[in-house]
């Protein structure tokens, strides 16, 4: 390669300088060299800052034409040129500078997009939400532990998990679950789209069925997030513990257990009710729930005396707090059918 494009730089500079940009990504690529390596040499290789730009999978790496990352370069000028990682997709690599760009530009974004793509499948996972939701039924293969091993691994390769070493799956509350890589940091950030959403926990890519019957469990424990279905739209099933097992035992056709029927009359009774309810039982202090709900603390006081009458029994000590946290993880469960 080195020799080709020796030779064609002394017939046409630019046709030589193009295919050293094309060797030195695949060389980076071969060498499964990480993103901040990608973007520094699309900076280095052009002279002007590079970024790659990812909000589906919250990545965001900038660095300068001398090599050091830095991250701080302020919003992006649509003037600059650009490449997106897919066809359809947005721009996603960026070089910073104006001007016409020449044909050397254009072939260090090219590939430089191209690799990060590789990089990012390998890693995270397959990027935007519709493409890990695209192939139901690979999704359906994959999940199902009673499906033939080949099958499974075949539907892991057309979902982009090939390379993967653990993986987890989100179920959502609306639409279909999906799958996605977990890089080795463990860091990444599952993108739901806003839906109410369980976690599983990451597993080796054959273990997935484990991983989401224990999304299903962390998705009966999300809550609309609204004053009157107030909780958490994301649940992680690690983060569950021993309230897992409650799941097993209490669903919609569950006859609700009294402190259930207390926590529904209360919330009947006035609109401040269950949004307060759940600010008291899980803040960390009456003050903190108090700047949760914007409201005085003694405002807070007075409702707590309200709710209390109304359950009848007080949660302003640890048990009665402790019954307060329970009937309300109850009423979730009540609410959320088993997917």
């Amino acid at each position: 390669m080195k020799e080709l494009a020796g030779r064609l730089a002394a017939l046409d500079p630019d046709a030589g300088a193009a295919l050293q940009v094309i060797s030195y990504f695949d060389r980076l690529i071969e060498g499964r060299a990480g993103l901040e390596s990608l973007v520094r040499g699309a900076a280095v290789l052009s002279g002007s800052p590079a970024r790659l730009v990812d909000e589906e999978r919250g990545v965001r790496v900038r660095v300068e034409a001398d090599g050091m990352r830095r991250d701080d370069g302020g919003p992006l000028d649509p003037a600059w040129p650009s490449a997106p990682l897919t066809p359809d997709g947005p721009p996603a690599v960026w070089l910073e500078r104006t001007g016409v760009s020449d044909g050397v530009h254009a072939m260090v974004l090219e590939r430089a997009a191209a690799a990060a793509r590789v990089v990012l499948d390998r890693t995270r996972g397959r990027a935007p939400m519709e493409a890990r939701e695209a192939d139901p039924a690979s999704v359906e293969v994959l999940l199902d532990a009673s499906a033939a091993e080949h099958a499974r691994r075949q539907a892991a390769v057309r979902l982009g998990l090939r390379d993967a070493a653990a993986a987890r799956v989100v179920a959502t509350a609306e639409g279909g679950p999906f799958v996605e890589a977990v890089p080795a940091t463990g860091d990444s950030t599952p993108t739901t789209g806003g839906r109410r959403a369980g976690i599983g926990p990451a597993v080796p890519v054959r273990d997935l069925p484990a991983s989401w019957a224990a999304a299903r469990t962390a998705l009966r424990f999300t809550a609309e997030g609204t004053d009157q279905d107030p909780g958490p739209r994301t649940v992680y099933a690690d983060e569950l513990g021993g309230l897992a097992l409650l799941a097993d035992t209490v669903g919609p056709t569950t006859e609700p257990f009294p402190d259930v029927r207390a926590l529904e009359h209360a919330v009947a009774t006035a609109p401040w009710v269950a949004s307060t309810l759940n600010a008291v039982a899980f803040s960390t202090s009456l003050r903190a729930a108090a700047a949760e709900l914007n409201v005085h603390h003694s405002t807070l006081q007075d409702r707590l005396v309200q709710a209390g009458h109304w359950l009848d029994w007080p949660v302003h000590d640890p048990h009665g707090r402790l019954r307060l946290q329970l009937a309300l993880v109850l009423r979730r469960l009540h609410r959320n059918a088993a997917r």
